[in-house]
């Protein structure tokens, strides 16, 4: 599935270990793995004479010193990489260079701890995961991509279509354990004012499961069906800690209105809190 493979790091220790992380990857997957760095510009006046040069050298450092320590991991690991150093914004130009090198991947890591991992919100990670048109596969501190089991939240979008086909594939190459998670997103007001639709809403998040199942029997794959009732972020992170799940396969867009269980913000309050890495379908 991911035969290449891009890991965008900062020095950071979050953008390191996620490197590691896609490392591992191309070793299962037999793919290759390129490293980018993105440098901001420099915006202040630079026509004092020599000034250009000395900007520059200290905007790019922490960078190649990011590519270099990156070199060391992967030598380590006996694994070849390709780095690249660009400037610019970060998002755009990590999503550009996965677009010109065919990438079927982007790997990127998110800081550990509550505070910090809620900054993603206007991050780096976010801007691509909404920028990207190829995979994202976001890598909390702390964690590691563990195959054997396997959650994905579903909604009957194309979105989360795509995402139960990448489960069902990842079992037929790993033999993945897969929970196919259904919310259902009932405000609790609802049965006071109105049980019928509070009713709907939880049949209609039961239905979902229905052609999943249909489909998992269609390609020979073993599932898990769950249905849970509640704010749909937190109900896939918690299923992802009592199932002991080593990775959540989300759709990065659901559907809308009462049926609504997977928007981009539901994406990203997941990620955040993931206990975790997150791999978010296009």
């Amino acid at each position: 599935m991911f035969k290449r493979i891009l890991a965008a790091v900062d020095g950071s220790h979050s953008s390191l270990h996620a490197l590691r992380q896609a490392i591992s990857i191309a070793r299962a997957e037999k793919g290759v793995i390129k490293v980018v760095s993105v440098a901001p510009p420099y915006t202040g006046d630079l026509r004092l004479v020599g000034v250009r040069e000395n900007v520059n050298d200290m905007i790019l450092a922490p960078h190649k010193k990011a590519l270099e320590e990156a070199l060391r991991i992967a030598s380590l690991n006996d694994i070849h990489i390709r780095s690249i150093l660009e400037i610019g914004e970060p998002a755009e130009k990590i999503v550009e260079t996965a677009e010109e090198l065919n990438c079927d991947l982007i790997v990127v890591g998110i800081q550990g701890g509550n505070p910090a991992r809620n900054a993603i919100m206007g991050s780096t990670a976010a801007r691509v995961i909404g920028l990207s048109s190829v995979y994202v596969l976001a890598v909390p501190m702390n964690s590691e991509v563990d195959l054997d089991r396997i959650i994905v939240a579903v909604d009957g979008s194309k979105s989360s279509e795509r995402a139960t086909a990448v489960a069902f594939q990842l079992q037929r190459s790993y033999g993945s354990g897969i929970v196919v998670l259904s919310v259902a997103d009932i405000p609790s007001h609802l049965y006071g004012l109105d049980a019928n639709v509070a009713e709907n809403m939880l049949k209609e998040a039961r239905e979902v499961l229905e052609p999943v199942q249909f489909k998992s029997i269609q390609h020979g794959v073993q599932i898990e069906p769950l249905l849970r009732e509640g704010a749909p972020a937190d109900m896939i992170n918690q299923t992802a800690v009592e199932k002991r799940i080593g990775l959540i396969i989300i759709g990065s867009h659901g559907r809308t209105g009462l049926k609504r269980l997977l928007m981009g913000s539901v994406a990203e309050s997941v990620i955040v809190h993931a206990p975790c890495p997150v791999l978010i379908t296009r």
